[in-house]
């Protein structure tokens, strides 16, 4: 869920009237946001940064930080915030938006040679836009917040926004190769080829996440005017030569995408949001695309779509009792326009409102601005019994049980770094069905964990100072990639149990074994019993040479049970003998 600052003073002077901070929050409750924390520039940089010196010069102004539902992107701006919280209020109705058709357009020429890198592209114009400021902030924080929420980080969507005075149409957007395109990056004093431009930022706090994106290709996409001045090169940068400022009064605003219907949106938004500070508020000049087979589209879009639904469900899907003309008040206040048409609503989806796909969007909107709070308790008009998950029972009955053995419970990470069950385990990462995490933020949570060993192991590191022995376990999931699932991975719940003494104490993890196998009513498998539990010898290098066993049920592997190698209790930075017990309860449920 995105979170907004804006400024306290500058927010209620758009919305005319003064809260308080408690009047403010009952009002964002009852829209369906919710005030996160009331703060300021300096408190905020004194928590991230630590350093009180270095926030002394920061404003103490006020600062509102809002929660935004992550599909309400209308919402991620002040001009956004105000609009809707306006018309919610009745104060304001939904501004309709209009094309103004110029006397020549402006057109945007698409390579054939992007296919092979972002094949797609969107534009708009607005014009005489007046910009303060705190709307110049608002207009660059917004394509941020958009970079990182819809856009996905500028894999799927890239945001360009030029000073249109200081270029010339036509445009085009090619794709060509790194050391062919020489520009002035933005607010740089020298030009660079794609090649030294990937140098540059390879160490830039901010730009450096987005180089991989594009760094690999054979090819960089790249937008040029008419006079082959470079407008930017998506997703990194944009040109110094076209960048807006406070002066700017004509904005070319170009989205450069893998998905098209993703770039419609962010256009749309842009353009929605911030056209109510051109000179003729709401109003959107179009430009055309040219496709690389000769076609020609226009953007932005900005459709008005409508819906038509069933006052009755509404009603029943919420359990409430209001007339038709209720409904569609209220829903005219959560941006929707809606009519009454006979025993159903017609509602008009605004061009704001992408998050709007199914009729099951509008009945939401319909609880929001009814209140969830106002909504009477009732209970359902049918019965059902509810039975905990058998194997989450299995689970709660095993902790017990093994507590009773005398072990000790812990909880550990579900993600681990790869040293954690690879190198320190004397087994090869690449050898392993782990899940990697795609961009991983710290050394110490880099992939998915396959076993519940190395979370105890550390747990025991943290606790080497007390007195042993040390008998630790956990029942928990591990998550093994498999091709054979829908989604590529799979959960497997697990129990694993570590004895830590003077001497490995094996005896002490076969007992527990023992022991959870009798509460599970398995006998240990003979001549006269062909279903059951038994140990077979087995080599395994996170284990001591002859000190390894497979622990196998209905001939089946289900887990290990062994005494540690010298090797990982190192790696672990332990000094005493452990033995392990590790298997699944998957098959006894």
């Amino acid at each position: 869920m995105p979170t907004i600052g804006v400024k306290r003073d500058l927010l209620f002077e758009a919305l005319g009237k003064t809260y308080t901070d408690d009047e403010f929050q009952d009002l964002c409750f009852a829209f369906g946001l919710e005030l996160d924390e009331v703060t300021t520039e300096k408190q905020m940089l004194t928590k991230e940064q630590g350093d009180v010196a270095a926030a002394a010069n920061a404003s103490e102004e006020i600062i509102y930080r809002i929660d935004i539902p992550a599909n309400r992107y209308d919402l991620l701006c002040l001009e956004g915030l105000v609009t809707g919280l306006l018309v919610f209020q009745g104060k304001v109705k939904p501004p309709k938006f209009q094309f103004v058709e110029p006397a020549k357009r402006q057109v945007l020429n698409i390579a054939p040679s992007t296919a092979q890198i972002r094949p797609y592209a969107v534009a708009a114009v607005l014009r005489n836009v007046t910009f303060t400021q705190a709307s110049y902030n608002s207009f660059i924080d917004l394509q941020d917040k958009l970079h990182q929420n819809i856009c996905r980080k500028r894999t799927l969507v890239a945001i360009g926004t030029h000073d249109l005075d200081t270029i010339q149409g036509p445009f085009s957007y090619e794709a060509l190769a790194p050391d062919q395109i020489k520009f002035k990056p933005l607010n740089q004093a020298k030009e660079m080829t794609g090649s030294q431009l990937m140098d540059f930022y390879a160490t830039h706090a901010q730009l450096k996440q987005y180089l991989p994106i594009i760094r690999d290709s054979p090819v960089y996409p790249v937008i040029y005017d008419a006079n082959r001045v470079v407008l930017s090169l998506p997703p990194i940068i944009n040109g110094d030569h076209s960048k807006i400022s406070l002066k700017t009064k004509n904005v070319f605003i170009e989205c450069t995408a893998t998905d098209r219907t993703k770039a419609k949106v962010v256009l749309d938004t842009i353009v929605c949001l911030f056209s109510e500070h051109c000179a003729q508020k709401f109003t959107v000049e179009p430009c055309d695309v040219v496709q690389p087979d000769g076609s020609v589209l226009s953007y932005p879009e900005l459709e008005v779509r409508e819906e038509r639904i069933s006052v009755k469900r509404a009603n029943a899907y919420i359990g409430i009792e209001e007339p038709a003309e209720k409904l569609a008040d209220m829903l005219t206040r959560m941006y929707l326009e809606a009519k009454v048409d006979g025993d159903s609503l017609v509602v008009k989806i605004p061009p704001t409102r992408h998050d709007v796909i199914h009729a099951c969007d509008i009945y939401e909107d319909v609880a929001i601005a009814y209140g969830y709070n106002n909504i009477k308790k009732s209970l359902p008009a049918f019965m059902q019994i509810a039975k905990q998950f058998p194997l989450n029972k299995l689970t709660e009955q095993l902790r017990e049980q093994v507590a009773q053995a005398g072990f000790t419970e812990a909880l550990t990470f579900t993600l681990c770094s790869r040293d954690d069950i690879g190198r320190k385990l004397n087994k090869s990462i690449e050898a392993l069905p782990a899940v990697h995490i795609g961009n991983p933020k710290t050394l110490e949570f880099q992939v998915v964990r396959t076993t519940l060993l190395p979370g105890l192991l550390k747990t025991l590191v943290a606790n080497r100072k007390m007195p042993l022995p040390l008998k630790l376990f956990e029942i928990s999931d591990v998550v093994v990639a498999d091709e054979n699932t829908e989604v590529g991975a799979r959960n497997e719940r697990r129990v694993c149990a570590v004895n830590c003494n003077k001497t490995a104490g094996f005896e002490v993890v076969h007992g527990l074994l023992d022991r959870v196998m009798q509460l599970l009513s398995v006998p240990w498998k003979t001549a006269n019993v062909t279903k059951g539990y038994y140990l077979q010898a087995a080599e395994d290098p996170s284990y001591f040479p002859g000190r390894c066993a497979n622990v196998m049920y209905d001939n089946v592997v289900i887990g290990k049970i062994g005494v540690l190698h010298p090797t990982v209790l190192q790696a672990f930075e332990l000094t005493t003998p452990c033995s392990v017990v590790e298997f699944t309860i998957e098959p006894f449920v």
